[in-house]
């Protein structure tokens, strides 16, 4: 839970009675490689920060081909947005690509601890702005740019990624296809 403060406190700064308030709304959950989190259909009970691990958010359309949103590692919260806030069933997967572990964190507990505690409401606020403002970035890169431009943007911000995902992953997260990938690769 120590990492927790430090990943809060990078934000707000925490009392000791703060914080011991607060880790008592999050769990810990020990996740496999290849487990999911969240299937399509789920009601989604949690919002997860990861504290060890890469996990995968993605969705399947009506083809049966994967779409990977995000990439989650240590010190990113996932889950599907949509089904957590209003309280629909899930449309996204959430699944483990490296074995890891996760705070959980309902949907209560956060209203109830920003509620309490208005550094955490600030706290979860800067974290949505700064989520949504990285995935507008993505979106403009899918839609603007070459799979060229779209690999050195991948690299430059994710270089640890590129050994830890395999690169069929990281093909269907950028867009292309696995040769293309590896002809990316090449000419790095």
């Amino acid at each position: 839970m120590e990492n927790l403060r430090k990943h809060i406190e990078e934000i707000v700064t925490l009392t000791e009675d703060e914080f011991r308030q607060l880790k008592t709304f999050f769990t810990v959950k020990k996740v496999r490689k290849n487990q999911y989190l969240v299937h399509e259909g789920d009601d989604v009970k949690f919002e997860y920060l990861v504290v060890k691990g890469i996990f995968k958010v993605f969705y399947v359309d009506m083809d049966g081909k994967e779409h990977i949103l995000q990439f989650a590692r240590e010190n990113w919260w996932m889950t599907d947005y949509i089904a957590y806030f209003k309280q629909v069933p899930a449309t996204m997967f959430v699944e483990c690509i490296e074995e890891g572990e996760v705070l959980c964190l309902t949907l209560h507990g956060r209203e109830k601890l920003s509620a309490d505690l208005h550094k955490m409401e600030h706290f979860f606020r800067v974290k949505l702005t700064n989520g949504y403002v990285a995935l507008q970035q993505r979106i403009a890169m899918l839609l603007s740019s070459t799979p060229q431009q779209r690999y050195e943007q991948f690299s430059k911000l994710s270089p640890d990624l590129l050994q830890r995902i395999p690169k069929k992953l990281i093909a269907e997260y950028l867009g292309v296809s696995r040769e293309t990938l590896s002809r990316l690769y090449a000419n790095k």
